[in-house]
């Protein structure tokens, strides 16, 4: 039997939610056996990435409908009803369409016994969803409580609402460039941001626009571009890049004239960044090794750590990163970060600088870690990062000598990933 595009977003979503595995990852597995037009294959990432940025409230709305809880077996007929209810109410999808494709899609996938259930719901819900949704919190529903609260201590009430109300809409496509970002904004009819980066208003695909083969610029977001701006003059130095792949930050710091080692653990991400330095011609030190244990042969002038992190700073552009991810992994991999700052300490040389980021704004991966950490190494101190250094940053992307960038700043040009970066300095 074919596969159609909802059967494709079934079992994607099912990947995502049920067994944890990452958006990209779970689409690109199906989409093998999926022989679909390219409008079908959008509309399917589209119906999932949509569910997901709503699944609070299509959960919500759907146990407004029942007595009790489906049982464990009808986990699949769920996910039916839980794509029929972004369709109705969050995709452009008439109610009859929503509604009897998703009859349609429960007999596919078995769910036959439940097909009046699915329909009695989603039919309901055309008639009383809409004065539901008015009374509904959008914020707090669509972000799990473990983040939720942990913004409300960090930010507050009114800047967590605007974080979480960024991660509603697909964000736009962001490009740094090798030179002349003026002119690449012309030719690509893009919007040249403050912080140097390139903004696309609409692309048809990035493999087919000017200057991409010819690699004269690579996808970066604008908040991933400023960890680098924060080295003083790069060209000539030696600086390592840890956990490096896929590389945009590795072509900034090529790009600028340092003499780079790109580190990363994993052999098929190394390769996946070899291929984007070579389209770009730049050249760069390839070394497949555990960034923690790696020594440098010669003394560094610099080390860029873009550490592993939750990545809560990027759920506008992978809204799948809240229900594959616990509280639990923030406390894992800060023991990782905390592991990563204390190698680069011994490889850097006095008066060094270390660039520690993270996309992340939960502040376990911060801000606290950061303190943390200069507490107990007296041999390593701030380099307080000032908003005259970078163009276009307000006060409010800079606390206690920090880079903090949220999903809301330069909301009225479309935003920018939530980033935390320190500039650090070994002193002795």
């Amino acid at each position: 039997m074919d596969i159609m595009p909802r059967d494709l977003a079934a079992d994607v979503l099912e990947d995502i939610l049920y067994r944890r595995k990452a958006f990209d990852e779970a689409f690109s597995s199906h989409l093998g056996r999926a022989n679909l037009v390219d409008r079908d294959k959008a509309f399917a990432y589209n119906l999932v990435a949509t569910t997901l940025r709503r699944l609070g409230q299509v959960d919500d709305l759907i146990a407004y409908c029942l007595q009790k809880p489906l049982p464990q077996k009808a986990k699949a007929a769920k996910m039916v009803l839980r794509l029929g209810v972004a369709q109705l109410f969050f995709m452009n999808v008439a109610d009859h369409a929503a509604v009897n494709t998703s009859v349609d899609l429960a007999q596919r996938r078995g769910q036959g016994p439940y097909k009046k259930l699915i329909n009695a719901i989603l039919r309901r819900l055309g008639r009383e969803g809409l004065s539901l949704i008015a009374n509904q919190d959008p914020e707090k529903l669509n972000t799990r409580d473990w983040i939720w609260g942990s913004w409300i201590a960090t930010y507050g009430d009114e800047i967590s609402r605007k974080i979480a109300n960024c991660h509603f809409q697909q964000p736009p496509l962001d490009i740094s460039v090798k030179y002349s970002p003026e002119s690449w904004a012309h030719k690509l009819n893009g919007e040249l941001l403050p912080t140097g980066s390139v903004r696309l208003k609409t692309h048809s695909g990035v493999d087919n626009l000017p200057g991409f083969k010819e690699g004269e610029w690579w996808v970066q977001d604008a908040a991933a571009a400023l960890p680098v701006q924060l080295f003083p003059a790069l060209k000539g130095k030696n600086i390592a890049d840890l956990c490096a792949a896929p590389g945009g930050k590795t072509a900034q710091l090529a790009a600028a004239g340092a003499l780079v080692t790109a580190i990363d653990r994993s052999e098929l991400r190394m390769k996946t960044l070899r291929e984007n330095m070579d389209r770009l011609s730049l050249d760069v030190n390839c070394v497949v090794a555990d960034a923690v244990k790696w020594q440098a042969e010669g003394e560094l002038d610099g080390v860029l750590i873009d550490a592993p992190c939750s990545a809560t700073g990027t759920l506008r552009r992978h809204p799948d990163i809240q229900w594959i991810k616990s509280a639990g992994d923030v406390g894992e991999v800060s023991n990782v970060q905390r592991a990563l700052l204390e190698s680069s300490v011994k490889i850097v040389k006095r008066g060094g600088t270390i660039i520690f980021s993270t996309c992340s704004l939960q502040p376990e991966e911060g801000s606290l870690l950061i303190s943390d950490f200069l507490r107990k190494n007296a041999n390593v101190q701030r380099a307080p990062i000032t908003v005259k250094e970078l163009t276009g940053l307000g006060d409010d992307m800079i606390k206690d000598g920090d880079l903090w960038t949220l999903p809301c700043h330069l909301e009225e040009m479309g935003g920018m990933d939530g980033f935390f970066a320190a500039r650090l300095i070994r002193r002795y």
